[in-house]
């Protein structure tokens, strides 16, 4: 199944509340409960349905238990602080169903899982009967029986009926007919379920490793049918076995898979989801590129049909990775989760924080929890699994959006409540409704946090954000042209792969642009946003700064389309001198006599050493990130005086040497590809 369009995660309108509510609450944001984690607001999202027959679903005991732990979709705030439980897609009062449905299997998987972490951190016997029933739940919406077994209907009705085509239009549909995101979840969840239950409930445990088998049996003659199949996407080799192309979805069945054989390394079925296991990490592995200073700057890529795209929501593949990496016991399968959390994370952190979409530009601003516990979960899972504690100091530092380290300046959990807000707009609007999605992934993250308490004090201590000074975008088509230049509207900013930030410079032959940019006080890797083709009469785009040449890039320099929806990429090209310190000019200068003409979107200015700098009570919290070659000094400007400890990490998150300084602007050095973290010292 290929995607048309990345799936972000949105509220959609509501049509007609449903009659449970939950009254708001006033919280001191000063007075931090201990622990972080408040599982109330779950609670207030779940409920119970007794389904009628339908053909191809069970589950565990259900003639002796008929009723099923469910979670409601959404959580709309309305006037007073009151939240009302509602379903996705319009409402019938009539039929009392949804377009879509009430309950989904993708948030009763990732609700299971929380519910499941939080008994074994607590031992709470609450939490225990929660994961049991939404496991029940889960395993019922899975198809038992038929050509489609092992696979998942997403969308269940209030009164327990399965709605395999909601409207609007999910893929696949029915969403049973083959393999997807909540199946790939499903595994996740029957993964960690089997793993908790296997001593204190063999035979609940045996049912879940049934349904686990049943779910490989489906991913087995779907994707992993495929398994040594390589694809070509716009010249790149890709693994063509992926979950729904995706290394998102992978990396979550991963997960399940890595708790499955941890737990049961001596059962019977052990060797076949090892197996499955080490294929797909194998593939997620493969989606890996670029480095510190060339996109996508280490990170792994999450879906094979795009070599420009790269979303912050279910980015968990180097969790997925470093936990696979463990339990099968290849070091190979962390290089890859290393360079993510170590190379790539400071990266995203200093730039935008983890946003919904870079496509290739940071063109989607929103944040919501899903894409901030993506972070969190891979950086202490790297960090378990290689035993560097900088990469616990980045998941502190990522942790701290929770805490108002945001655009907004506003706490987005609430420790009194359990509630974590849907999401920040690019705007730095606050969308306060609160859904399963992100109360689940701002549980997930407390749970990470209760679980390591110095990176939970490091999340607490950064409240505000001071500086996020990463990357510059120069819109191309604001440049000053002649000869063949013209600024050109695309008909869809949505090519199929990637997406056009609004309008685009055409170049053809003899045509020049110009732009005069901000100046800045050290020198920054200019990367142009070209849209790379497979055309041997290309243009040559000459770069320069006044008299001195920064690069050539050849447009026409792109690979065979392969599998990807358009015929070019759309990609930072990195040129091979920096602009100066000062330089406040950029000009390309069209060469040969090209077919085609050459497409620009954007320039990115990234700076040498980028850094991100916090606020908070107890002093100043910075990050600085080297992209150069050679280690870097760099100048530290803090919002408060005081004492801070200063830790230099190289670019595996390996500390490589730790100092304490003092004052409001301090040096600080930066190791090449590596990062700094600056933190309030500890009070004596």
């Amino acid at each position: 199944m290929a995607l048309t369009i990345p799936a972000l995660a949105a509220i959609p309108a509501v049509a007609a509340p449903a009659p449970v509510t939950a009254q708001g609450a006033a919280t001191d944001a000063s007075v931090t409960p201990d622990p972080l984690t408040n599982l109330a607001h779950l609670d207030f999202l779940g409920d119970t349905v007794t389904p009628a027959e339908q053909a191809g679903h069970t589950t565990y005991r259900l003639a002796e238990e008929p009723d099923l732990g469910v979670l409601w979709t959404y959580a709309d705030r309305r006037d007073g602080g009151v939240y009302e439980r509602v379903g996705g897609g319009a409402y019938d009062a009539g039929t009392n169903t949804w377009g879509q449905g009430a309950f989904n299997a993708d948030d009763l998987s990732r609700a299971a899982v929380v519910y499941l972490r939080h008994w074994q951190l607590t031992d709470d016997a609450a939490s225990r009967d929660h994961a049991y029933q939404l496991l029940r739940a889960l395993t019922y919406m899975q198809t038992a029986t038929g050509e489609d077994a092992g696979n998942v209907v997403l969308w269940m009705q209030p009164d327990g009926s399965l709605n395999p085509s909601a409207e609007p239009v999910e893929l696949p549909d029915p969403s049973d007919s083959e393999e997807s995101y909540w199946l790939a979840r499903t595994v996740w969840a029957l993964g960690e379920g089997y793993a908790a239950f296997a001593e204190v409930d063999p035979e609940f445990a045996g049912f879940l490793d049934d349904r686990l088998d049943l779910s490989l049996t489906a991913l087995e003659r779907d994707s992993l049918s495929r398994y040594g199949q390589w694809d070509v996407a716009d010249g790149a080799r890709v693994p063509g076995w992926l979950i729904v192309d995706g290394a998102d979805a992978t990396a979550e069945a991963v997960i399940g898979l890595a708790a499955y054989v941890g737990a049961a390394p001596a059962a019977p079925r052990t060797d076949r989801a090892r197996t499955d296991l080490t294929r797909y990490a194998e593939g997620i592995a493969a989606m890996s590129a670029g480095d510190a200073s060339s996109w996508p700057y280490g990170a792994v890529l999450p879906w094979t049909h795009s070599q420009s795209m790269w979303h912050g929501w279910g980015s968990q593949m180097a969790a997925g990775l470093a936990r696979a990496s463990q339990v099968v016991d290849s070091p190979a399968l962390l290089r890859a989760a290393v360079k993510d959390a170590a190379v790539f994370t400071p990266y995203l952190l200093t730039a935008t924080g983890p946003i919904n979409g870079w496509l290739p530009t940071p063109s989607d601003l929103t944040q919501i929890a899903y894409g901030v516990d993506s972070r969190v979960q891979s950086l202490v899972a790297v960090a378990d699994a290689t035993d560097r504690p900088g990469l616990d100091q980045l998941a502190g530092i990522a942790a701290s959006w929770y805490f108002g380290a945001n655009r907004a300046g506003t706490p987005m959990y609430d420790p009194a409540t359990g509630r974590t807000f849907d999401g920040l707009n690019g705007d730095g609007v606050v969308n306060q409704n609160s859904g399963a999605e992100s109360t689940i992934h701002g549980l997930l993250s407390m749970l990470a946090l209760d679980a390591r308490p110095e990176i939970a004090a490091l999340a607490q201590s950064a409240t505000s954000l001071v500086t996020q000074d990463g990357v510059q975008v120069i819109e191309a088509e604001t440049a000053t042209v002649a000869g063949g230049a013209l600024v050109v509207t695309p008909t869809s900013a949505w090519t199929g792969e990637s997406l056009w930030s609004g309008t685009l410079l055409e170049l053809s032959t003899g045509a020049r642009a110009s732009w005069t940019v901000p100046a800045a006080d050290q020198p920054r890797f200019v990367q142009p946003v070209v849209n790379l083709v497979p055309d041997r009469h290309s243009a040559r785009l000459d770069w320069a700064s006044g008299r001195t040449s920064l690069g050539q890039v050849d447009s026409g320099s792109g690979g065979d389309q392969g599998v990807t929806d358009a015929p070019g990429a759309l990609k930072p090209v990195t040129l091979r001198r920096e602009l100066p310190a000062g330089a406040t000019a950029l000009s390309v200068t069209v060469r040969g006599r090209p077919t085609v003409p050459a497409q620009v979107d954007d320039l990115l200015l990234m700076p040498r050493v980028s850094r991100l700098v916090l606020d908070g009570p107890d002093g100043s919290t910075a990050l600085l990130r080297n992209a150069g070659s050679r280690p870097e000094v760099a100048t530290l400007v803090l919002p408060a005086g005081g004492d801070v400890v200063v830790r230099t990490y190289d670019s595996r998150g390996t500390l490589c040497r730790e100092t304490t300084a003092s004052g409001t602007s301090i040096s600080v050095s930066v190791l090449a590809a590596g990062f700094t973290v600056v933190t309030p010292a500890p009070a004596s």
